[in-house]
């Protein structure tokens, strides 16, 4: 009896403990850079990226500087991951052709710069990890000596299986028809059948490229043929924000239109102009890159990623009484949309300003001015204003994981843009 009964009390903790490790499973989120890790430019084919999406087989770069300058070594590694972000079960030769935890061996130091730092490149494929073998989502880890974390990022791989049309419409509730977008699509799969598409098809619904502000709770409406259509109005809408501010410092030493005063101390600071207060006003188009950046050095000779040197900015906005206990940041892709203390305003009472100071490599760059409220929710608009005009960029990936299948599969991949919203 003692016996059955030690054997049932061991089954009993074995499925316990498969039940925390199956079902207990955490959404896992990007590691945020540490201060001295700058310039991360995580690239497949595209120019920018907040996330990239990249087809299966085409190569995937990621750039960073630190500005410690010593050279020292750091390593990488790929996990992959379901829909949900939780880690998925693949081992890691099904989803990988070689190996990864490797050193990154491709770094150079900075050149004729104020600001030392090394320069480093991770090109995937490359001899070591010769390429990723499956569709989905994916984090990429760097790591040093230590094996602490330095920074991650998520990516996703993508095979072409479906075609993805998206639409762009203005709110039909008459409350938000000036002030918010509404993201309509279509997924046709003409060569595969996606079985039960309303529990095996999930969708990520992606603003200028922003994942952390992503819809992912839609699920098709109806179909037609081989067509999943989805026509949601509040469920799939954003705020449509407005065009960003922007900032030129490819000549540290030179005024340009935003920059109102330039400084050397250890290195070069640059002012910006004050920024005004933006919501409530009348909506003014503004050519943007939807919150990317460039490197750039107009005086450099070769190589921008080691001649271009780093500038203080210093940002000013006007005073706004409506942001009560929130936190006031600037926004935008040159940290992966990431709210720190280096984002953060302070205010002025002598000045009567919000003021923030940043590190920034020379460059273009956009940014906009968001309120984090007490309860982590983003505001968008009390600064910049919400405008349906607003040109912005959507980006849709439809997922699916077939009956008995052990990994969620990204299908697809369409984009639309505002600039063609109706009604």
């Amino acid at each position: 009896m003692f016996k059955k009964l030690q054997q049932t009390t061991l089954l009993l903790v074995f499925l316990t403990n498969i039940n925390l490790t199956l079902f207990g499973q955490s959404i896992v989120e990007e590691t945020p850079a540490v201060d001295y890790i700058r310039t991360i430019q995580f690239t497949g084919n595209q120019e920018f990226a907040g996330i990239p999406i990249i087809k299966l087989g085409e190569p995937l770069r990621i750039t960073f500087d630190d500005i410690h300058g010593d050279e020292a070594d750091y390593y990488y590694r790929i996990t992959h991951y379901n829909f949900d972000w939780t880690p998925s079960v693949l081992y890691k030769n099904e989803f990988m052709d070689g190996f990864d935890e490797i050193r990154i061996v491709n770094y150079e130091n900075s050149f004729n710069t104020l600001q030392m730092y090394s320069h480093y490149t991770l090109s995937i494929p490359n001899e070591d990890t010769r390429g990723l073998k499956v569709s989905g989502n994916y984090i990429l880890e760097i790591y040093n000596d230590d094996d602490e974390t330095v920074f991650s990022r998520k990516f996703i791989i993508y095979e072409p299986l479906t075609t993805v049309k998206v639409y762009t419409k203005r709110s039909r509730d008459f409350k938000y028809i000036d002030t918010r977008q509404s993201v309509q699509f279509e997924i046709n799969s003409p060569n595969q059948i996606l079985r039960n598409p309303k529990k095996t098809v999930q969708t990520l619904v992606i603003q200028n490229n922003d994942i952390k502000e992503a819809i992912t709770n839609l699920i098709p409406q109806f179909t037609i043929a081989n067509k999943l259509v989805y026509k949601y109005d509040q469920e799939s809408s954003f705020w449509g924000g407005n065009e960003y501010l922007s900032f030129d410092s490819k000549d540290i030493r030179a005024a340009y239109a935003s920059i109102a005063k330039i400084e050397l101390k250890d290195i070069y600071h640059n002012y910006l102009h004050r920024n005004i207060t933006r919501a409530n006003r009348r909506y003014t188009y503004n050519p943007d890159i939807n919150g990317n950046f460039v490197i750039r050095n107009i005086n450099a000779n070769d190589n921008n990623n080691v001649e271009a040197d780093y500038v203080w900015m210093h940002f000013l906005l006007e005073s706004y009484e409506g942001i009560g206990d929130g936190e006031l940041h600037i926004y935008g892709n040159f940290n992966n949309y990431t709210l720190d203390d280096s984002t953060k305003l302070q205010y002025n009472k002598e000045t009567g300003f919000y003021s923030a100071t940043r590190l920034f490599k020379q460059g273009f760059y956009n940014y906009k001015y968001v309120l984090l409220r007490p309860d982590g929710t983003l505001d968008p608009g009390i600064i910049s204003g919400n405008y349906d005009e607003t040109e912005n960029e959507y980006t849709v990936i439809p997922y699916y994981r077939a009956p008995g299948a052990r990994y969620d599969r990204a299908i697809g991949k369409g984009t639309g843009n505002s600039s063609t919203i109706t009604n």
